[in-house]
């Protein structure tokens, strides 16, 4: 008997990578057992979705900040590599564990694991809502089915309630001594060439700079972020997307903040969890099944310019070097260079988001898939489909003094505010001697987009021409 009171738990770990504010790992300490924590590295379940680059950069330092958070309580994170429905059951059945506590998952792949595992174990998997402030399946529409329009998907949120506020963390945690694999093993860092040192200027992932963003943001980016969040040249966005990828930051940490157009978004960030467990095929195919006769064009050159920075367009070579280079890039920008990609230059949204898959310290297949069937007008609550962004245009708008092109494409920096957004338009003799001419003309793209989609209106779509 006295062994079996012994007998400890264990806390698996995927998308919620932090000490306070995690419901499976405070169960876990209530129940009063010895607490095994691990995290499994398993790629071959995850197969095309496998964390991606820089996912895997932040992967490596996110663990390592999660480690020294546990051991600071007594406890001990354990590192495992392979398949969760081999690797759960072993480690159960290694340490006499008599229950095993995890996160709900969203992704397909993931759920698919989770019930492999739970099939496979002879001890209670008792799951919690660790990364989403509502169950995915929990928020219907009045005839009881999925919401597919954004907006009475927040009202439906909000009519739930005040989420609970977020709970601290256990004041210590105790557990068994367990073989872990080294992180380094694991091959996370890039290391020839080491591509991540504007990674390492740009963050600091783990749970600790997590909560150090909340506050800068609550103290001084908060009281402003509806006005200025559409601004990439200022540091006005929250920033915390990587951290509530990875679940450093937890939802409830964020929704705490107030503010009702920072709630609006992460409320997208639940629609689309939504959409992706309602909707497991959206990473690969439209939403909307007239786009799977869309005539889009294969054009490698054209793709790989875009991937560079090397359209030629300003606004949109600058947000893909910031990606590039830091991991991320402005919400704004997202939307101009994916709508220059599936519009002007009529390439496969699903090319844009193996980019971002790759390229984005805080990929999440959720808001991934969402937001880029979004913006190609295939997806739920899209922009209208027949919408192409003019880059110039917004540009302008956005970064009228040039101040954010200028900052990732400093072959501009030179030239005059009128022309920083459309260095075509520039005298000759102004002209960077150094910056492509663009990869298609805006006007020949915009047209080309609309008579592609006018190809399948007859499908139960209308295009009118709509320019912003």
């Amino acid at each position: 008997m006295e062994a079996d009171l012994n007998a400890p738990v264990i806390v698996w770990l995927r998308r919620e990578l932090r000490i306070a504010d995690n419901p499976a790992l405070a169960a876990a300490v209530e129940s009063g057992r010895p607490v095994v924590v691990v995290y499994v590295l398993d790629d071959e379940s995850a197969g095309p979705w496998r964390p991606g680059g820089a996912s895997r950069w932040w992967l490596h330092h996110s663990l390592t900040s999660l480690g020294a958070g546990l051991a600071a309580l007594g406890g001990r994170l354990v590192l495992r590599r392979g398949r969760f429905d081999a690797v759960i059951p072993a480690l159960v059945a290694e340490t006499g564990a008599v229950a095993v506590h995890a996160g709900v998952p969203v992704e397909p792949w993931a759920r698919a694991a989770l019930r492999a595992v739970k099939a496979a174990l002879a001890v209670p998997l008792k799951v919690h809502l660790t990364a989403l402030l509502h169950r995915p399946d929990a928020i219907r529409t009045q005839a009881g089915g999925p919401f597919s329009v954004f907006t009475p998907f927040a009202k439906a949120c909000r009519a739930q309630g005040e989420p609970l506020p977020p709970a601290p963390g256990p004041a210590r945690i105790a557990g068994p001594a367990v073989e872990s694999d080294s992180l380094n093993d694991w091959g996370l860092l890039p290391a020839k060439p080491d591509w991540a040192g504007g990674m390492r200027v740009a963050w600091v992932p783990g749970e600790a700079a997590a909560q150090a963003r909340l506050a800068q943001f609550a103290a001084a980016g908060l009281a402003d972020y509806a006005g200025q969040r559409d601004v990439p040249g200022i540091d006005g966005t929250s920033r915390l997307s990587p951290y509530l990828a990875f679940g450093e930051v937890s939802p409830r940490q964020a929704w705490a903040l107030g503010g009702e157009k920072f709630q609006s978004e992460v409320l997208w960030r639940e629609f689309s969890a939504h959409l992706l467990w309602h909707n497991p095929r959206i990473p690969e195919e439209p939403l909307r099944p007239a786009f799977a006769a869309m005539p889009w064009r294969h054009d490698p050159a054209t793709l790989a310019a875009w991937q560079k920075g090397r359209t030629g367009v300003p606004i949109v070579d600058a947000g893909m070097r910031q990606l590039w280079q830091t991991g991320w890039m402005h919400n704004r920008v997202r939307m101009v260079v994916a709508s220059f990609l599936v519009k002007h230059l009529l390439l496969p949204w699903q090319d844009g988001q193996a980019w971002f898959w790759d390229t984005l310290v805080d990929a999440d297949l959720a808001s991934n898939a969402a937001s880029w069937q979004w913006v190609a007008g295939c997806g739920a609550d899209a922009a209208p489909y027949f919408r192409v962004f003019n880059p110039v245009l917004q540009g302008r708008r956005f970064d009228p003094d040039g101040t954010y092109v200028r900052r990732f494409v400093p072959e501009l920096a030179e030239l005059p505010d009128a022309f920083v957004h459309a260095p075509w338009e520039a005298p000759a003799a102004m002209r960077p001697r150094h910056y492509p001419p663009p990869v298609v003309d805006l006007a020949v793209g915009r047209a080309r987009a609309l008579s592609a989609l006018a190809t399948i209106s007859g499908r139960g779509l209308e295009v009118a021409p709509v320019d912003g």
